[in-house]
């Protein structure tokens, strides 16, 4: 059987959600039925893709210009003619907009695949025709949360119809037992220590503030509480000046950017999110998997990985007092912390492992080409 060639289209193969989407895909595709490869249209690589590079995945660059880059449309069909791509999958707006335009006059079908939202969301009037054609001449529009694909519909005039939810996968974590026992030594925390965690790029989207914030109102209750943010970004600086005005920065430990997340989230009981808007969080997956009750807010495409009151708790966005309680409630409740636990990791095993993902997209492979 000839395999089917996909080239994946995106912004770069930095380190966040959309990259670790391709990566799993390029990885966990059969590679007796499909060879993958990556194009770049801002110019750069990033760390993700440089991993998959080292392994043999092909993977190509072109500096994107301001404006609609006529020559990285140019240069992106040529690719796509001399790679002899059955399949152009694109990964959020801007890619498939290039991607669309790139693939008329090849054989390549197009798929689009949209993984978050602006905060806060808004309209492309100019756009809003073009949108409805290219909706409507490609071969599969995915989303990766329910609460996407409605964005899609009304901020972008995209068919509902059109599109198919697919949620986001991860590979099974397998943290290291004696690694943790060395971080929990080097960060301080005591048997007696109530640890609650974070995964996240510190940036305002994500509003670690009101984390912060929600913190606080726990530790006046919870003295024992300590908080371990993972991640780096933008609002650092702002975010350790905070704790240090809410008197609560000895109870937090900033790690920066760490790549063996698994080993942190080992050390917490119970996992936070404070973002305004998520597509599917990849490390809210990662906590579930593990079996950590959560608490997060009800934004984007949380609700519907987090079931309130099953899996964890929800609170309303930019809230600090209702996220606090929530998280009070997980600590005084052992047994329904565990609980919640033990149901979230039985709803990403049903839901959102690698398995799943791969499986529906492998499907819209062939789908879309069974219709040449």
């Amino acid at each position: 059987m000839k395999k089917l060639r996909v080239l994946h289209v995106t912004f770069d193969m930095a380190i966040g959600g959309t990259e670790q989407v391709i990566r799993q895909l390029v990885l966990n595709l059969p590679s007796t039925e499909f060879t993958n490869e990556i194009f770049c249209i801002d110019g750069k690589v990033g760390a993700v893709g440089e991993a998959l590079a080292a392994t043999g995945i092909s993977i190509h660059q072109a500096a994107r210009r301001g404006g609609l880059d006529k020559t990285l449309i140019r240069t992106l069909r040529q690719t796509i003619r001399e790679g002899q791509f059955d399949v152009v999958h694109c990964h959020q707006y801007t890619p498939w907009v290039y991607g669309w335009f790139a693939a008329w006059g090849t054989k390549a079908k197009v798929i689009f695949t949209e993984h978050g939202r602006f905060f806060p969301d808004r309209y492309r009037g100019k756009a809003l025709p073009l949108n409805v054609l290219m909706a409507l001449t490609t071969s599969a529009i995915t989303a990766i949360s329910s609460a996407t694909r409605d964005a899609l519909a009304k901020y972008e005039w995209v068919p509902k119809f059109k599109v198919k939810v697919v949620y986001n996968g991860i590979q099974p974590l397998h943290p290291d037992t004696t690694h943790v026992s060395a971080l929990r030594q080097e960060l301080n925390i005591e048997p007696h220590h109530l640890v609650l965690g974070t995964v996240a790029r510190l940036d305002p989207v994500k509003n670690q503030s009101m984390m912060l914030r929600a913190f606080a109102n726990v530790v006046a209750e919870y003295p024992d509480a300590r908080l371990i943010i993972v991640g780096d970004g933008p609002s650092r600086q702002q975010l350790e000046a905070l704790a240090k005005e809410l008197a609560i920065h000895h109870r937090i430990v900033f790690t920066g950017f760490r790549t063996n997340v698994a080993d942190y989230l080992a050390l917490i009981q119970i996992y936070l999110l404070s973002s305004h808007t998520e597509g599917t969080s990849m490390t809210l997956l990662e906590a579930m998997h593990l079996g950590l009750p959560c608490v997060a807010t009800a934004v984007g495409g949380n609700p519907e990985i987090v079931l309130h009151g099953q899996t964890g708790l929800l609170s309303p966005d930019d809230d600090a007092e209702t996220f606090a309680r929530c998280i009070k409630r997980l600590l005084a409740s052992v047994a329904e912390s565990q609980q919640f636990g033990r149901n979230g990791m039985a709803r990403f095993n049903e839901f959102f492992s690698v398995e799943q993902m791969v499986m529906q997209y492998r499907s819209l492979y062939f789908k879309a080409t069974d219709d040449e």
